[in-house]
């Protein structure tokens, strides 16, 4: 019978285990040398009591002290004690070497001059180091104090005799007196680390190089100090204006603010954010102000059909009202108002009312507001062709502008330039898309006392259009004119243009041989079919446009270098010129004291001029 061989059968080794064997240590070793330590302590304990009974029994003639030799540690023991004295030492060279660099340092050179003598020099150095090799927050550490164990935070306090305090006694510390003293808040060092408020500045269009004015300053302190003011005063009316366009910057405007700018003999009352006003804010404006005649309200939410009705019924003739974004109102409450009160108005302004102010409202202002002069209807569904046909009976209009969101046919427009086109200073339409040349045409036979034209969008006007527009036309210089985005919008061939739809080169060398010397703002936004030639003869050396003050031409792909440079020469007076999506513009010396935005540079979008 054979006999089988001895199997050894073994569980699942553990990492430990593992590891262990891996780096020859003997589980077995440890446990013998553990024993051998507590064999040498016990022998430690019981020789001096041995030791004493000796001295005891032996003659008193002839004293003799044994000294017991010391037991013999093993020799793995007294390897790991000198091992750690040799540690100790190293981390104590290590600590001085640290100590003599922070010695060496600018920082502690600074610190020392208020020192007396070399001990507080250590003292100082030693302190620095223990700041540097605190623990990190995160980690584990015993409290001073109780000695409980915590996690280290931030904000855990520091004994006052070293080490760190847990939170329960840090608050006890805090009560008794020892609180931290707060560092003092560093000054502002000026214009290092505000360019990113330089750069809103300038692109909300409100900057201006150089010190801010005093009045600018203190508009400024007051906005962020709000809360504390309990009146503003007797202060001017475009002081009181711009605080409360600081403010509503900020959407700082709030039924607690809003007092501030309610002065019973005031007669005008700008709102910039009415967002965080509700319908009792609204009425307050009326109760307090019984003598208003200019109300300017944006993003008037809640100014609803019984603010209308309560400003309906008070002894209240308002000369002027603007409001947006107030589409809760319906379209019976503004026929109720404008028949009411409709006499005394001669600036009707109304933004984003979706479908509650149409052609049924427009119908009413003939009989109720016989002194209209500035009508503005802005993104706008319900008003179509019908109710600019009643516009056109508005005989006293000077200043219109449409933007609607229905299309309108080109005659319509046509018929309305026929009727009131004569007295008309501002003419603007925005999103036309489908106004042909006829328009046009008519401005150039009807107008004769404009000054701000806008037409935008529009893709089927022709240059050939523009041109019969601006030659040998009866009306006087444009000091204003927005022709942003007359283009032709052909996704299959962007760039080519047989039929030169839109505002083209011969366009605009029209536009400036007529309103060029008395223009300022000029807006040739997305005109992309304007060609290189064509700036560079509006711009050529010897034609001078002494008025333009802004001049916007992104997005106009023929704009190089040279361009950008002749325009700051027969310019004078430009501040700000416009080049977004320019891509031929990369490198321009900018005058001192004009602004180029669009070009992306290292420091942003904008550059302000310092080249004399």
């Amino acid at each position: 019978m054979s006999r089988r061989p001895n199997r050894r059968i073994m569980g699942p080794q553990s990492a430990l285990t593992d590891f262990l064997a891996t780096h020859h240590i003997s589980a077995a070793q440890i446990r013998a040398d553990a024993d051998a330590r507590r064999r040498a302590a016990q022998r430690n304990q019981d020789e001096p009591g041995e030791e004493q009974s000796d001295q005891v029994s032996a003659p008193p003639l002839a004293p003799e002290v044994t000294v017991a030799p010391s037991p013999a540690l093993p020799t793995r023991t007294r390897g790991r004690a000198a091992t750690e004295v040799t540690s100790r030492e190293e981390k104590r060279k290590k600590e001085q070497k640290v100590i003599e660099k922070i010695k060496a340092s600018k920082k502690f050179q600074k610190r020392k001059r208020d020192l007396d003598d070399s001990d507080d020099e250590d003292d100082l150095a030693l302190a620095i180091f223990q700041e540097r090799s605190a623990p990190l927050p995160g980690q584990m550490e015993n409290c001073a104090v109780c000695g409980k164990r915590f996690t280290i935070t931030p904000y855990s306090r520091g004994a006052p005799d070293g080490g760190l305090l847990c939170t329960p006694c840090g608050k006890e510390l805090d009560q008794k007196g020892g609180a931290p003293k707060k560092k003092a808040k560093r000054a502002s060092g000026g214009p290092v680390g505000k360019r990113r408020q330089m750069q809103s500045t300038i692109l909300d269009g409100t900057y201006r190089p150089g010190a801010k004015s005093l009045m600018t300053l203190c508009i400024e302190t007051l906005a962020k100090n709000i809360d504390l003011a309990e009146d503003l005063g007797d202060l001017p009316p475009l002081v009181i204006d711009k605080i409360a366009r600081k403010l509503s910057k900020h959407r700082l405007l709030n039924p607690t603010t809003l007092h501030l700018f309610l002065q019973p003999s005031a007669e005008e009352v700008y709102i910039y954010d009415g967002a965080k006003l509700g319908a009792t804010d609204y009425i307050k404006i009326f109760q307090t102000v019984p003598s208003l005649k200019r109300l300017k309200i944006r993003n008037g939410i809640h100014f609803k059909d019984e603010v209308m009705e309560y400003l309906a019924s008070r002894n209240i003739d308002l000369e002027q009202l603007y409001l947006h974004g107030s589409n809760l109102l319906s379209q019976d409450r503004w026929k109720l108002y404008l028949e009411e009160k409709g006499k005394s108005l001669y600036s009707l302004r109304v933004y984003w009312t979706d479908k509650h102010f149409g052609d049924e409202v427009l119908s009413v202002l003939e009989a109720s507001c016989p002194s209209l002069e500035r009508l503005k209807v802005s993104h706008n569904q319900q008003v179509t062709g019908n109710g600019i046909k009643e516009i056109a009976k508005l005989k006293s209009l000077r200043h219109l502008s449409l933007d609607l969101r229905n299309q309108v046919r080109s005659d319509v427009y046509v018929s309305l330039l026929s009727e009131i086109g004569a007295g008309l200073e501002t003419f603007s339409l925005s999103r036309v898309l489908d106004a042909d040349n006829t328009v046009l045409d008519a401005i150039h036979n009807n107008c004769r006392s404009l000054r701000k034209l806008r037409i935008t969008e529009s893709d089927v006007m022709t240059d050939e259009g523009f041109v019969r527009l601006f030659k040998n036309w009866a009306n006087r210089s444009l000091l204003f004119v927005d022709l942003e985005k007359c283009r032709q919008l052909e996704a299959s061939h962007p760039r080519e243009n047989p039929d030169n739809v839109g505002f083209c080169s011969n366009a605009f060398r029209a536009l400036m041989a007529h309103s060029g010397r008395a223009i300022r703002h000029l807006n040739v936004h997305g005109c992309r079919h304007i060609s290189e030639s064509a700036f560079e003869d509006v711009f050529a050396p010897g034609k001078t446009y002494p008025e333009l003050f802004k001049l916007e031409i992104s997005f106009c792909e023929e704009v190089t270098d040279f361009i950008v440079g002749s325009i700051f020469r027969s310019c004078p007076n430009l501040r700000e010129l416009n080049v977004f999506g320019c891509m031929k513009v990369r490198d321009v010396r900018v005058p001192r004291g004009k602004i180029l935005v669009g070009v992306p540079t290292a420091v942003g979008m904008v550059i302000e001029g310092d080249d004399d």
